[in-house]
């Protein structure tokens, strides 16, 4: 049976009726957008206990803290806001006039688009809320962006996202599914990217957070999901800004760990030609949510979530960041990427892969544009592609770049990424690193 969307007026006004439900909304920077939708929806008196917004940051430091970073659209400030609004409710809540309410703090930070249009949109956006009155908060946080091209628009979106999200907990939390695909209810195409949620506390005991955030590329909110080494969900930006990245891309299917061996030396060869810190280095394996590289742009529907999420945590438990992804092709990764605006950028991928981009004959008529277009995607980003290689079990002949099959139109372009430096095979394996590739 397919679910019923309700529109953002009925949302809001079916909490505003809902006794139990009451609590506050605490919002920066993109005006009071979802506290306006359950005044405007009615009977707001039932839900809100109190809305603010502390645009100034001395008064925003004052309720909330000073933020060491300096930067106030951060998920450490959305969770400051939660936990201090939700105390609050708890202190001044505590007669039995409210013994039968569930209670919630709304926050978000959020930054919209500027007057000369220069800076990113983005926010974080926040819920701490009881399932059972009297009961242990939970949390739900996840992080925006704005992509209309109107601030007027923008704050649109946020009101609606806001009240879907505050839906969401009420009514959705046991279906974690539901509850991600109705984050996007009322939303037009396009007008917003969610790449980042998190969840705690006892309501979501069995949820898995990679899990939910596969959930977020499967219904194509996002393109990409990054965790760290604990396997917690992390902001791309936050880990890679001005980074040195190292990527190694693996599917998801493949059985065994990846060479690690010949991972380390395309690691050390990137360091040295890249002349990388080591401090500045950023190493991430990537679990490719398909079984097939360069030969598909999107995510199959078959595609198994919970066994890409095991895999992602398989690869995590090695001591790597990770990084999960629909992009079967180089170039997407590596546009990708660039939002974080790196330093530079290495990806060790199979030749195998490589072979496939260069042959005109997997392709259309329009071999040569797409061609191009993937270099330019690729190459202009300070990307080099460093290529294992691999043995031909028919010729039992190691194969690389120097005897890749390439065909004739394209040759000159593959010739002349050769020689400037941007495509590369790894030196110095053994033979045993060639047959367990």
């Amino acid at each position: 049976m397919e679910r019923e969307i309700l529109d953002t007026k009925r949302k809001a006004l079916k909490i505003n009726l809902n006794h139990k439900i009451y609590g506050t909304f605490a919002e920066i920077g993109a005006g009071q957008e979802v506290a306006r939708n359950f005044f405007t929806a009615g009977a707001a008196s039932g839900t809100v206990a109190k809305t603010m917004s502390a645009y100034d940051m001395t008064f925003s430091d004052a309720i909330y803290g000073v933020e060491e970073s300096g930067r106030y659209v951060t998920q450490s400030r959305v969770f400051k806001m939660l936990k201090h609004e939700y105390s609050l409710l708890n202190e001044r809540l505590s007669s039995e006039k409210y013994g039968d309410r569930t209670f919630f703090a709304f926050a978000d930070t959020v930054t919209t688009l500027n007057y000369n249009k220069s800076n990113d949109p983005h926010g974080w956006i926040g819920l701490r809320f009881q399932v059972d009155p009297q009961g242990e908060p939970n949390d739900i946080v996840f992080h925006v962006r704005l992509l209309d091209t109107d601030a007027a628009l923008q704050q649109n979106i946020l009101g609606i996202i806001g009240v879907n999200l505050v839906y969401a907990a009420f009514y959705h939390y046991q279906d974690p599914k539901t509850m991600i695909e109705s984050l996007a209810d009322n939303l037009t195409i396009g007008s917003v990217e969610i790449d980042l949620i998190s969840v705690n506390g006892p309501a979501f005991a069995n949820i898995n957070n990679i899990l939910l955030n596969l959930y977020l590329i499967a219904k194509d909110f996002s393109d990409a999901a990054i965790f760290d080494a604990t396997g917690k969900p992390r902001l791309a930006k936050d880990l890679l800004y001005k980074k040195d990245i190292m990527i190694l891309r693996t599917k998801y299917l493949q059985k065994s760990n990846p060479n690690f061996s010949m991972l380390n030396k395309a690691v050390d060869q990137f360091v040295r030609t890249e002349n990388v810190i080591e401090e500045n280095l950023s190493v991430l394996i990537e679990v490719l949510m398909s079984n097939l590289l360069s030969s598909e742009d999107a995510v199959p529907t078959e595609v198994d979530l919970e066994a890409v999420a095991k895999r992602a945590e398989e690869m995590c438990k090695t001591g790597n960041k990770v990084i999960v992804s629909n992009f079967a092709r180089h170039n997407k990764l590596a546009r990708y990427l660039d939002r974080c605006r790196p330093k530079s950028v290495g990806i060790s991928t199979n030749i195998n892969n490589l072979k496939f981009v260069f042959n005109s004959s997997n392709f259309g008529d329009n071999y040569t544009s797409q061609l191009l277009s993937y270099v330019s995607d690729m190459f202009s980003k300070n990307v080099k592609l460093f290529a294992y290689p691999f043995l031909d079990k028919k010729t039992n002949e190691v194969i690389t770049t120097a005897n890749m099959p390439v065909t004739p139109d394209a040759r000159s372009l593959f010739d002349f990424l050769k020689i400037n430096g941007y495509i590369t095979d790894i030196q110095d394996y053994s033979e045993e690193d060639v047959k367990t590739v």
